[in-house]
């Protein structure tokens, strides 16, 4: 009985176990009741998937073969693609750590992208192939088919556009970028301007402006860009960089005066001086810094071609101020006439010649035409305007012949301007400068020049210079300071010219009858001037003193005083005449002293005495022997300005007076030019 009972408790407690995990598997079924649906909407989509399992085995074992064929070169594709994404914490740091290893891992990425670009086509064509074996054989679910179409579609317009950026994420364009950065940086920090100074010419050179180190460098990063169409960006920047430096080298020489515009001009005089530092400026940038940057282009760019290291060139010599050096000549060429201007562009030529040989050869290729043709237009205008000025110069004179004279009877500014004008001309500086633009303007003529050309209208000049003086002479009212104007110029023409190129074209005998004339109106001009004042003091009747002693001293009295109003007038009426000759002067001076004070002491030594006890003996005896050669050297002194002076312009000017014609024969003809 109690083994009944037993068996009905294990059974009872087999029952209950039963049921606790039924109800467990309930609460199971219960809470996976989402799952389980969601597994059955999924079930079409899985039974696509295993779809092919489910396809005969020949279909199946076809398509293993196009599968094969696609994974290799998909897989190489992919592979490439991982390497590229390896090299970018490479590509991304700075080139000037290793140029060369950056350098190296640049080609690696260009030969990756390169495969890829190569072979994507490929692998797309396979995997083009398996799809559409798929679909011809209903191996696949459509929906799948039509997504693989989609993306394969994708793809072969990415390869067909070549757009390599979309094959690296723009790692290339970075790199490059980057290679552009330190191609600045070399540049820059390596770019130091010549040390130079408008007070100092000297310069000290190094052999080259860059290191060669650096232009290795350079070069080497020039291969990558070049190979990435990349060299435009990389010009621009060489351009910019070795302009400022140019530019920076030119600063310290103040060519602020290249800027001078037409309008400021006052004359060919106010930039004089500029005329001759543009020649030392000029000559300086194109034999240095022009010169080094030719070279450097040269260096730099040689494997690109000689189009573009010279069309490199070109832009920095542009930018960097060339223009602005022939722009000045241009302008100088514009100013007015002027007869100093005449040597102001003969300096021009000469400097422009000096370096054409430079010019030649740095600005003579087709990227220079701009500054050729600027070149040829300056020196062209140079040229014309040298010549024109030069063949007036007998024209210009000779309307001056009509000018008044100066009233004060000194060397009028023309005359002694013409004659040092002439001497230069025909100087070693400028007349085998002057026989070069002649014979180049007179071949463009296609006319022959010959030296006496030259020599011929020299002394045609001279000869209008003594005409004008002839002409001068005559206008005078005052015969006496006719007289003194002629001495005055005669004299001037036989000194100044004496020795001189001008005076050897002349002759000694031309020189000699000047000297002549010279004598024959200082004779004039003494004896009827100051060589009348003896004659006042007069010892007629004081002899013994046969009238009395009273009639003697009246008699002094106003010889005296007759004399010394004749000489005070006489004094200021010639304080305002002027020999601006020293040597003249003086010899002047010594005549009249000569003609009067010897005199002039005798007579206060013998019949002074007569009226110095006099009250009213200063009245007569005003002067003694000494202050009157005292007064007598104060006359004749030049002054800072006097009327008529010649400026250097050939312009006409407007008379101020009425000047009437002496008597002819009161006159000598001047000497002329034969």
């Amino acid at each position: 009985m109690m083994g009944n009972i037993e068996k009905l408790m294990l059974a009872r407690k087999s029952l209950n176990l039963s049921l606790e995990k039924s109800k467990n598997l309930g609460f199971a079924l219960d809470k996976f009741d989402p799952r389980l649906e969601e597994i059955i909407q999924r079930l079409p989509s899985l039974e696509a998937a295993v779809r092919p399992i489910r396809a005969n085995k020949d279909s199946l074992v076809a398509v293993v073969g196009h599968i094969d064929r696609a994974v290799g070169p998909a897989a190489a594709v992919l592979k490439v693609f991982d390497a590229v994404h390896g090299l970018e914490k490479s590509l991304l740091s700075d080139p000037r750590n290793d140029l060369p290893g950056y350098l190296a891992v640049l080609k690696r990425l260009e030969e990756a992208l390169q495969f890829l670009g190569d072979n994507c086509g490929l692998a797309i064509q396979w995997l083009e192939d398996i799809v559409e074996y798929l679909d011809d054989n209903v191996i696949a679910d459509e929906r799948y088919l039509a997504g693989l179409k989609t993306f394969l579609k994708g793809l072969r317009e990415i390869h067909e556009n070549r757009e390599k950026g979309c094959l690296d994420g723009g790692l290339l364009e970075a790199a490059l970028d980057k290679l552009e950065g330190e191609f600045r940086r070399l540049l820059a920090e390596h770019s130091v301007p010549l040390p130079m100074s408008s007070s100092d010419d000297r310069v000290s050179l190094a052999p080259s402006p860059l290191p060669v180190l650096v232009i290795h460098k350079l070069q080497a990063i020039l291969g990558r860009l070049v190979a990435n169409n990349r060299v435009e960006k990389c010009i621009s920047i060489y351009v910019e960089v070795r302009s400022l430096n140019v530019r920076a080298s030119l600063k310290g020489l103040n060519l602020d005066y290249l800027e001078i515009s037409l309008a400021e001009f006052n004359d060919v005089r106010s930039i004089d001086g500029y005329v001759s530092m543009w020649g030392k400026h000029l000559e300086f940038a194109v034999k240095h810094l022009f010169e080094a940057e030719y070279k450097l282009c040269n260096e730099v760019f040689e494997r690109l071609g000689l189009d573009v290291w010279t069309g490199c060139f070109s832009k920095i010599a542009s930018q960097a101020g060339i223009m602005a050096f022939l722009h000045f000549g241009k302008t100088v060429t514009e100013s007015k006439k002027d007869p100093i201007k005449l040597l102001k562009l003969l300096d021009i030529f000469a400097s422009l010649n000096k370096l054409r040989l430079d010019f030649n050869r740095l600005f003579g290729g087709a990227a220079c035409a701009d500054i050729q043709n600027f070149t040829r237009d300056l020196i062209r205008r140079v040229i014309d305007g040298a010549s024109e000025i030069f063949w007036e110069l007998l024209v210009q004179v000779e309307l001056q012949k009509q000018m008044p004279p100066p009233p004060d009877g000194s060397v009028p500014r023309l005359v002694s301007f013409i004659t040092d004008y002439c001497n230069r001309l025909l100087g070693d500086d400028y007349k085998p400068i002057l026989t070069q633009v002649l014979v180049i303007q007179r071949s463009w003529k296609n006319e022959k020049f010959q030296e006496k050309l030259l020599i011929n209208a020299i002394l045609e000049i001279i000869k209008a210079i003594e005409q004008n003086l002839d002409a001068w002479s005559k206008m005078y009212d005052d015969n006496i300071l006719s007289n003194f104007f002629s001495m005055n110029n005669h004299w001037h023409l036989y000194k100044y010219l004496k020795g001189t190129k001008l005076g050897s074209l002349l002759g000694d005998k031309w020189l000699n009858e000047h000297e002549q004339y010279k004598e024959y109106y200082a004779s004039f001009y003494l004896r009827e001037t100051w060589g009348t004042l003896p004659s006042l003091l007069s010892r007629e009747g004081l002899i013994l003193f046969s009238g009395g002693r009273a009639t003697a001293r009246d008699l002094v009295k106003r010889r005296l005083k007759k004399f010394n109003e004749t000489f005070d007038e006489m004094h200021r009426k010639q304080s305002t005449w002027v020999i601006s000759d020293k040597e003249l002067r003086e010899k002047t001076w010594q005549l009249i002293v000569q003609a009067i004070v010897p005199v002039y002491r005798s007579y206060m030594q013998n019949y002074g005495p007569l009226v110095e006890q006099d009250s009213s003996s200063t009245k007569y005896a005003k002067y003694t022997a000494q202050s009157l050669e005292k007064t007598i050297t104060t006359l004749f002194l030049p002054r800072p300005t006097r009327f008529g002076s010649f400026k250097g312009s050939f312009k006409s000017r407007q008379r101020s007076g009425k000047f009437n014609s002496l008597p002819a024969d009161q006159h000598q003809t001047s000497p002329t030019v034969t």
